[in-house]
Order: C-alpha cells, then sequence, then structure tokens
C-alpha cells in the first residue's frame, strides 16, 4: 500500500468514532495540515491506483468525502470532491472492496452515496447501512428521507450559494437535519 494511503488509514484509526463525527477544531486543523496535499493530488485523480487494494481504496474515499468535510468546513469546499468521492466508492463496491474491512470501516465507503443528492445512491446507501447493524441505518434513512422530500440538502444551500425554497427554509426553522 503507498506510505500515504498507509499514513491516512492509520490517522484515521487513531482518531477514533470519538472523532469522525464531531466537530473538534484542533482535529480538523490536525487532519487539514497532515494530509491538504494528499487531497488535492487524489482530487486531481493522481490517486486512481489507490483502487487496487481495500485500506488504500479506503484512503482515498477519505481524502476525497471525509477531509473535506473536516477541513473546509462551513464552505463550498466541502463539497467540492463529492462527486469524485462517490465515483470512487461505485467503483470500491463494486469490486466488493467494503467487504475486505473491518466492518466499522465499512461506513466510510458507503458515506459518499450518503451525501449524494440523489435518491438511488441514498436508497443503496439505506441498504447497505442495514448490513452494518449499526446506528448508521439511522443516519441513512434520515438523508435518504431528506433527498425524497427536498431532492437535495437544504442545509447546503448557503455553501452552494442555492436558493432555499419556503418549505426548505420550513424544515430548517422547525430544527430539521443542519449537517
Amino acid at each position: 500500500m503507498p506510505a500515504q494511503a498507509q499514513a491516512m488509514v492509520d490517522f484515521w484509526l487513531a482518531a477514533g468514532p470519538e472523532k469522525w463525527f464531531s466537530k473538534d477544531e484542533q482535529f480538523d486543523a490536525l487532519l487539514r495540515e497532515s494530509f491538504w496535499e494528499a487531497h488535492f493530488a487524489a482530487a486531481r485523480r493522481e490517486y486512481d491506483d489507490w483502487l487496487q487494494q481495500p485500506l488504500s481504496a479506503l484512503a482515498l474515499i477519505l481524502l476525497l468525502d471525509q477531509y473535506p468535510r473536516n477541513s473546509f468546513r462551513d464552505t463550498a469546499h466541502m463539497f467540492a470532491t463529492d462527486a469524485l468521492a462517490l465515483h470512487y466508492a461505485h467503483l470500491a463496491l463494486e469490486a466488493g472492496l467494503d467487504q475486505q474491512v473491518q466492518a466499522p470501516l465499512r461506513l466510510f465507503f458507503y458515506l459518499p452515496l450518503m451525501h449524494a443528492e440523489n435518491l438511488p445512491d441514498q436508497e443503496h446507501c439505506v441498504a447497505l447501512c442495514e448490513k452494518l447493524q449499526s446506528n448508521s441505518l439511522a443516519f441513512a434513512i434520515e438523508h435518504r428521507d431528506i433527498i425524497a422530500q427536498f431532492g437535495r440538502f437544504p442545509h447546503r444551500n448557503p455553501q452552494l450559494l442555492r436558493t432555499t425554497t419556503a418549505q426548505e427554509q420550513a424544515y430548517l426553522d422547525a430544527g430539521g437535519f443542519a449537517g
């Protein structure tokens, strides 16, 4: 496995679930500084060959899906590599690479589908999360239901310069999912 891929996986494993889904400025800064160049190299498709092994594929998806969400919070760049992360996730899933990593890490192959603003990927994510038998299923269902209702994630509208509809604003005002 390429050294940079191993470094990403090691960093992610060391952080653990308590850091993976929480907002922590120190963690975000360390992640940003440690993998800045790798993120942009992945975005330039310099790491396409990482899809040949399960853990390097995981690292690639982390660099394109999770890294920007932590490193560029509250900016449009949070979502800039979503399409590429989704592309790689589809390829990795077709190759069965998700099944070759520890169960807690499989979710990261599925998150690009959960972050996609289209219903077929959302439905696929729910089906995959059902097999995980973890609390990720509730989040997958919540994300799917938002896309089924609005066709997009309303909380992203400000960063993506999209006009929020009255229905979306009512949903957000009522405490709907805010990212």
